[in-house]
């Protein structure tokens, strides 16, 4: 096994010390060494068990390479890896990287810099990485000015993003990625020698915060669960809480996965994209349990006053950030529930419960009734909704921003254990590709199913399209499912438009140019499946889960769909309603708010 011989050599070998599997990147001459590097980790040279390194994944634009690095972290639990070259290169991982900040993931960056020589010259390229990356990788962002500091700028980087569950940022010169790495690092001051070693601790919640949180709970009569994704682990819990006091349950949108929806008393997803029942839990209870989430959909939490609220979070700076927590307990959302179980009083009088049931049948009976609308195309609920009934037990989901995540947080019920995945708090399009991409990597045996708008897909799910047409043949499972509503629209902005401003759609600002998706497919050698009508959707998914390679389907669906939230207030109703009137073909999305607020409204 041959040493290494430069600074690119000893980092690619690091990172496989650190266990990581793959490199998301995009070539270029800063990192021509680093990339170098990488190859040769796999060739000859490198033979070695000690020294295979991570396989390279190239991207069709850094920007998707960060996605797919913030994916990994999501999919997995682990670091997820980016590369990039010096100046334009680096700039395009912002997006990316500040998805992996705003929803708290693991990721580092390494980004080539001009030779350290002519920093401060106005060379080429030449761009001010630190003030560039010192906001989205506040943790830590470092530049490599000598071998020896090498090693121990990447260890700090990748423990920081494990501790902290954030971006961080290693920047190395092009002229340091050459520089001879010495035998070993001298033993002297100002050398700093570390380990690549990380370990998680285990958080407790103190027994007297568990005593206050009872309390509260047990003075209840009317409780509500927001379980947020910071409970994935603690399922069991939840429900034997749930049981015990009978309570209702609703979800974040980043939570929706943790939980069986089918359940009575799961009312859904709460918030704009949520549920009438979660909108009714909210509006009607009177203590509120807050569990591993930081939703910030603060107008659909109770109204200031309404109720008591007790909020468990591992993070103690989101306690209390979101909503006016009487108790907070700081602790692993497990532990805390199994600990707060027997302190908590059986509920004698389950009228509450029932009431709960009533309202999350009631939802399911408004959300059929959605599906079946007759529309112009197919209508993109039932779409959605279908795909409950053929969606494998052992799928990974990957959700874009718009109109999609909409019927996702409504209408899909994922099988436990489904992972699911969307660009949370930076809410950005264009991650479905890159987020099922990377997904598919890490469980080259599992299914994925991508849910896709028209405007993402054109926006950078087309440029992914070519990777996927390039990689499936070496799965083990290919089956790689892409839906795309196509509905020529930038549908959640035009309704974010009637709704929030009361203006009628700008065409010129919200028209997405027609597409040929499926026959894009085909011609990349993919299945493409085209539907235009809601019946054509049981036979689509069939079709797509029983193929032999990835399939996209295109569904022609129909932007008058309402993108509005539950149980709307008479004063938004209005603006929406006045900005339909001005549009010359607003009248089938009128009629159609009305019939759902009139349905509604007989709950």
């Amino acid at each position: 096994m041959t040493r290494p011989t430069n600074v690119a050599d000893a980092l690619v070998g690091r990172l496989q010390d650190w266990n990581v599997q793959r490199v998301f990147g995009y070539a270029g001459d800063g990192i021509n060494t680093l990339l170098g590097a990488l190859q040769r980790a796999h060739g000859p040279d490198y033979a070695g068990p000690q020294y295979v390194g991570p396989k390279y994944i190239a991207t069709r634009h850094e920007e998707l390479a960060a996605f797919m690095a913030c994916g990994h972290a999501k999919y997995t639990g682990e670091v997820g890896v980016c590369l990039a070259t010096q100046g334009p290169g680096a700039i395009h991982l912002l997006a990316g990287l500040y998805d992996a900040k705003l929803d708290r993931r693991p990721v580092v960056a390494i980004v080539g810099q001009v030779v350290s020589t002519a920093l401060g010259s106005g060379y080429l390229q030449e761009v001010d990485l630190h003030a560039l990356f010192k906001d989205v990788c506040a943790q830590y962002v470092q530049t490599v000015f000598a071998p020896e500091q090498a090693l121990t700028a990447l260890d700090n980087a990748m423990r920081t993003a494990l501790a902290t569950s954030t971006p961080t940022c290693l920047i190395v010169p092009h002229d340091v990625q050459k520089a001879e790495m010495p035998d070993e690092a001298p033993h002297s001051h100002g050398v700093v020698v570390s380990a690549p070693r990380s370990a998680h601790p285990q958080i407790q919640a103190p027994a007297e915060q568990l005593r206050a949180a009872a309390d509260v709970i047990n003075a209840g009569s009317k409780v509500a669960l927001l379980v947020g994704r910071g409970a994935a682990d603690a399922v069991e819990e939840i429900t034997a809480v749930v049981d015990r006091i009978g309570a209702g349950v609703t979800t974040s949108l980043l939570g929706k996965p943790v939980l069986d929806e089918s359940l009575p008393w799961h009312t859904g997803v709460m918030g704009h994209l949520g549920t009438t029942a979660s909108a009714e839990l909210m509006r009607q209870c009177d203590t509120l349990l807050i569990v591993g989430s930081n939703d910030p959909w603060t107008e659909f939490y109770p109204a200031p006053g309404q109720a008591r609220a007790v909020q468990i979070d591992i993070e103690p700076r989101v306690l209390g950030a979101k909503y006016p927590v009487e108790v907070a307990v700081s602790g692993d959302a497990r532990q805390a529930l199994s600990g707060l179980l027997p302190l908590l009083d059986s509920a004698t009088d389950r009228s509450w419960e029932r009431q709960v049931h009533h309202w999350t049948g009631r939802w399911l009976a408004l959300r059929e009734q959605r599906c079946r609308e007759q529309t112009t195309h197919a209508n993109p609920e039932f779409v959605v909704h279908e795909l409950s009934e053929f969606l494998p037990g052992n799928a990974q989901v990957a959700v874009d921003v718009g109109s999609v995540t909409y019927w996702y947080a409504r209408h899909l019920r994922l099988p436990p254990g489904v992972p699911a995945h969307v660009s949370g708090y930076l809410a950005s399009m264009g991650c479905a590709l890159p987020y099922g991409l990377a997904a598919k990597l890490a469980a080259p045996d599992r299914p994925v199913v991508a849910l896709i708008g028209d405007g993402a897909m054109q926006m950078s799910g087309l440029l992914e399209l070519i990777t996927i047409a390039d990689s499936w043949q070496a799965w083990d499972d290919p089956r790689f499912v892409v839906l795309v509503l196509h509905n020529g629209d930038l549908s959640e902005v035009s309704w974010e438009q009637r709704e929030m401003e009361g203006d009628p759609r700008f065409p010129a600002s919200q028209r997405v140019p027609a597409f040929p998706y499926a026959d894009y497919a085909e011609m990349l050698g993919l299945t493409g499946i085209r539907i235009t009508e809601s019946a054509q959707a049981t036979v689509a998914w069939q079709r797509a889960f029983e193929a032999e390679k990835p399939v996209v389907i295109e569904a022609i669906v129909d932007p008058a769909t309402p993108l509005l939230p539950p149980l709307m207030p008479e004063q938004k109703a209005d603006k929406v309603f006045g900005a339909l009137e001005d549009e010359d073909e607003g009248k089938a999305a009128r009629d159609r708010v009305q019939r759902q607020r009139a349905a509604e409204n007989e709950t």
